[in-house]
């Protein structure tokens, strides 16, 4: 029976993750980035595209498992006829080379346990050439090597093109394996110290945990929802992630699997917020620096998405030897939305722009220079029709959030020169821009026969896009326009006690077929707006409830279906922890907050 996606609990090293499934199996791993090809794509596949499973002989799911508090390492445990055994997986905070050390400890009587790697270079494709080397298995092919040694040695032999290990533990041994990628023309990097990387991986995050200044309920839900934003950043350059892996459905045996290995900025404003309301301004101020190199050039070529380093050329194409998660196919690498036109992006860069000026983040000279011809790009081009927040692939329209985020663009332009009038800029020309966009907005956007803003200009569709309007400012929360957009929202677009982002069933915008379950991140947009407009008590249940969807180890997948209780898309996402994290802080930060 194939694993749910939430099944899996992530371990990474801020450049890249791997998930590890209830069976002990590592099936995804990507070496040595977040977007480099995977290693272990069973996730994708099955287990000749690559895993790597420590468990008891004969074990299959685990009785338990759990972080250590307040970090990333997870331990494993499996209870068995001849005793406990607990595997501790963890890659430690990087030095030359990324590593996987996976610690099997004996805990009662006596167990036997086995290790089982299968190594499958470019996303399962390819089947390295291994050998013995001075106690290590070495798996060599193309561009890629990778050592594998254990301490003590232990029984290992090669069958079926896998490397296998099989060894007893008593009561207080220990096994340590070590995995080291390294590009295959460099020599092996320096050995690490399994146990020393225990020690210092668990004494870093709970320092790095120790700077959060919110104490207020759901403390754990919010540290670990952090520390999963921690570990999809790719610290050489700040970027964040929006998840750590490709292809998990939105709707199982459908098509709607994309690849989320690259940083979009429609997260760039809510990552912020977070980060600077939970008092990692380190971060927040790393990803906004991340944001001006990746925007910096022509006003006309700013993208919806770059690579980690702020690439922008993510090319589309598909695997056809993998079957796909749940037979979800076809498996996407790249994604060609990052060619398409969103307006809402410009909104979204002079938001966070202008919150990080706000916040006292360090300023640069060039950061508004950046933001004024942003600013003059966007004049002249906010009349066209764009694809929208949410890359539909149907054709652009006047999406109202769209234009939502031009005002917020122009507002926070004009909001910047009054109160740092030394800058230097149009502020009559953005106030009449901004005002223009308002006024269209109301006047084709909004239906008064239902009291709702519609999906897009003269439609009768919605948008959970939608939810944003007052919290971004266009309007005050008690606004009866507001307010009636909220309740056409929960009404039509309620799925389950959830949110979906728009509807797929009836709709054409999207241009794909099939449909997808709700949105968490949406759903946590409609419990701040409960909140906003004042049904405080509403917004806490539905946060509570969305709660209650994290798996065993506090995590959030993209989506989720009420009717298979199951989670959806890839995994864990980011945007879904941010939700969480500003949701709380919104709900509870005047509760015993630090």
């Amino acid at each position: 029976m194939h694993p749910r996606i939430e099944d899996y609990a992530l371990i990474g090293d801020e450049q890249t993750a791997a998930l590890v499934g209830k069976d002990g199996s590592i099936d995804w791993l990507c070496l040595p980035r977040f977007d480099s090809a995977a290693c272990f794509a069973k996730l994708l596949g099955d287990e000749e595209n690559g895993h790597w499973r420590i468990a008891p002989k004969g074990a299959g799911t685990c009785t338990r498992r759990a972080y250590r508090p307040d970090t990333l390492v997870l331990d494993t445990e499996w209870d068995t006829e001849d005793g406990l055994v607990r595997v501790t997986d963890l890659m430690p905070q990087r030095d030359r080379a990324p590593d996987v050390v996976r610690i099997v400890e004996g805990v009662s009587g006596r167990v036997t346990v086995r290790s089982t790697l299968r190594l499958r270079f470019d996303y399962g494709a390819v089947v390295p050439w291994m050998r013995r080397s001075g106690g290590h298995r070495v798996a060599v092919a193309g561009p890629d090597a990778i050592w594998l040694r254990s301490e003590p040695t232990v029984r290992t032999w090669g069958q079926d093109f896998g490397t296998h290990s099989e060894f007893t533990v008593e009561e207080g041994e220990r096994v340590a394996f070590v995995l080291t990628w390294h590009p295959s023309h460099h020599p092996r990097p320096p050995l690490v110290d399994p146990y020393d990387a225990l020690r210092a991986s668990v004494r870093e995050w709970r320092r790095w945990t120790a700077r959060c200044r919110y104490d207020g309920p759901y403390r754990d839900a919010v540290v670990r929802s952090l520390i999963t934003l921690k570990a999809l950043t790719y610290e050489p350059t700040g970027g964040i992630v929006a998840a750590a892996t490709t292809s998990l459905p939105e709707e199982m045996g459908g098509v709607r699997n994309w690849d989320y290995r690259y940083c979009w900025l429609r997260d760039s404003t809510l990552t912020l917020g977070a980060l600077l309301s939970a008092g990692y301004h380190k971060e927040a101020e790393a990803w906004r620096d991340w944001l001006l190199r990746a925007v910096a050039g022509n006003p006309a070529d700013l993208r919806i998405m770059y690579g980690l380093a702020g690439e922008r050329r993510l090319p589309e194409f598909e695997l056809p030897w993998l079957s796909g998660f749940g037979r979800s196919a076809p498996v996407r690498i790249g994604n060609s939305a990052v060619d398409q036109l969103q307006l809402d992006v410009y909104g979204e860069v002079m938001d966070s722009l202008w919150l990080s000026r706000r916040a006292g983040l360090p300023t640069k000279p060039h950061i508004w220079s950046i933001q004024a011809a942003l600013m003059e790009w966007l004049r002249e081009e906010w009349r066209q029709p764009d694809e929208g927040l949410w890359e539909v692939r149907g054709g652009r329209r006047q999406f109202v959030h769209s234009k939502v985020m031009v005002w917020v663009a122009a507002d926070r332009a004009v909001r910047t020169l009054e109160e740092h009038p030394h800058l230097h800029g149009d502020l009559h020309g953005w106030r009449q821009m901004r005002d223009e966009v308002h006024r269209e907005v109301c006047e084709k956007g909004y239906d008064p026969d239902r009291n709702t803003f519609t999906q897009h200009y003269g439609s009768q569709e919605l948008d959970a896009a939608l939810l944003l309007i007052p919290r971004c400012g266009f309007l005050p929360p008690q606004d009866p326009r507001v307010i009636g957009t909220i309740d056409a929202i929960r009404r039509q677009l309620g799925h389950g006690g959830f949110v979906r982002r728009y509807d797929t069933e009836d709709s054409l915008v999207d241009g794909l077929p099939g449909g997808e379950g709700s949105f968490l991140a949406c759903s946590f947009w409609l419990a701040d707006a409960l909140h906003m407009t004042g049904r405080t008590q509403e917004a806490r249940e539905l946060f509570e409830r969305l709660l209650n969807l994290t798996n065993d180890v506090g995590l959030l997948s993209e989506e989720y279906d009420p009717r298979t209780r199951r989670q959806l898309g890839n995994f864990p996402q980011a945007f879904s922890h941010i939700g969480l994290v500003n949701t709380a802080l919104a709900l509870f930060d005047g509760e015993g907050a630090g």
